[in-house]
């Protein structure tokens, strides 16, 4: 099996499964573009096994510490621990991310289940060219109405791969109808953003809904409503949701009427100049929610998003009542939470407010976080109290 030798001090010698173009040392046997290859240390010791793909600044990425091939039996050996993982979590329906990339020994596969229904990510090379061992594991394990091939992120433009999305076994007729948390909604998986819904993000909802009760309610970057619906479910007076998609406006105004919850309103804006206009009419809220898309796609964009993130929590703030709940969070892993964090306290030192953290926030445990890869944890987030000053 061709291969990569690594140099000493990598990353991989850490815990880490990716292998950049400046951590090898020599080139072994003539790998191709897309193959499985052997990695092997500065001594000629075993590695492992990963996927190569020379066009990517991330060459290699270990699926193994020992001999494997792409075939149908070590898919579906992955996708079996994946689901005991999911289903030791005791999820209430089969609605979960069942794989998580890198964290589920599938470097750049991600899989979503919502029941019988399957959506499918390749943003690797090589797993995109063993898309048919992966939907013929999927096939043999649960027996699916539906996989739905969903490749139109750009991440995979990096790969050279060409976006992509359809039915890969199955048929997809309609939006399928779900209640999740209390919650019933619509969701299009074949044609909607992202996946479905945010399932990431599920837990968040219920525990920022908890502290809603009486409250009146801002939620920046609605999406298809998913705090701005739990906080109206929850009790709150009132709930405004915001966003710059006139679809995620719709969604979220149709995903309230389907749950009776008449005090919600949404409209399409630039969460930006809403915040600003808000501030200079006098406008005041109980609880704010901040839960924009990724400021940054790399890390060269850091110190732009870091920006934009002060500047939306500083006008956020400003129109928060006394004692009133700012919950925010940031998808983008090149984003640290103690960046974050920092973001929160600069921007409430130019409020002139002082924070109490009350909660501290993650993805949920159907995208597993593994800590010698910090890839894999992307989603953070805190809900503060702001308490006036002192």
């Amino acid at each position: 099996m061709a291969g990569l030798i690594i140099k000493p001090r990598s990353r991989i010698f850490h815990g880490h499964d990716w292998v950049y173009a400046s951590e090898v040392k020599k080139t072994f046997g003539n790998p191709e573009p897309g193959d499985v290859i052997s990695l092997k240390d500065f001594k000629d010791r075993p590695l492992g096994t990963a996927i190569y793909n020379p066009a990517s600044q991330i060459i290699a990425r270990r699926i193994s510490r020992r001999k494997e091939e792409l075939t149908q039996d070590f898919f579906t050996r992955r996708l079996q621990r994946a689901l005991e993982l999911r289903e030791g979590l005791g999820f209430e329906q089969p609605v979960y991310r069942l794989v998580w990339s890198e964290a589920d020994g599938l470097p750049g596969v991600i899989i979503d289940r919502y029941g019988p229904h399957f959506v499918v990510q390749t943003l690797t090379l090589a797993m995109d060219g063993a898309k048919g061992a992966l939907v013929a594991a999927l096939e043999e394990l649960f027996s699916p109405e539906s996989i739905i091939e969903r490749n139109d992120s750009n991440i995979r433009k990096a790969e050279g791969l060409e976006i992509q999305k359809g039915i890969l076994s199955g048929s997809w007729e309609k939006p399928i109808t779900l209640n999740l948390a209390g919650i019933e909604q619509e969701v299009d998986l074949l044609h909607g953003q992202k996946t479905g819904v945010y399932l990431d993000q599920l837990d968040n909802y219920a525990s920022v809904g908890r502290r809603a009760v009486g409250k009146k309610v801002l939620d920046c970057f609605c999406n298809q409503g998913g705090f701005a619906l739990h906080t109206a479910k929850a009790g709150a007076e009132s709930v405004h949701a915001i966003d710059i998609s006139d679809d995620a406006v719709a969604a979220t105004l149709a995903n309230a009427e389907r749950n009776g919850l008449s005090g919600l309103t949404a409209e399409a804006a630039n969460v930006f100049d809403y915040l600003k206009q808000a501030e200079q009419k006098g406008e005041k809220f109980d609880l704010i929610v901040l839960d924009p898309p990724s400021f940054t796609k790399n890390r060269k964009g850091v110190s732009g998003a870091l920006r934009g993130y002060k500047e939306i929590h500083l006008r956020a703030l400003r129109l928060l009542n006394k004692g009133g709940l700012l919950s925010t969070y940031s998808c983008s892993h090149h984003i640290s939470e103690k960046e974050f964090l920092d973001v929160n306290c600069a921007a409430s030192v130019d409020a002139k407010r002082t924070l109490r953290l009350l909660e501290t926030h993650y993805q949920r445990a159907d995208h597993p976080m593994i800590p010698t890869i910090p890839e894999t944890t992307y989603l953070k987030g805190f809900t503060f109290a702001t308490v006036g000053g002192f």
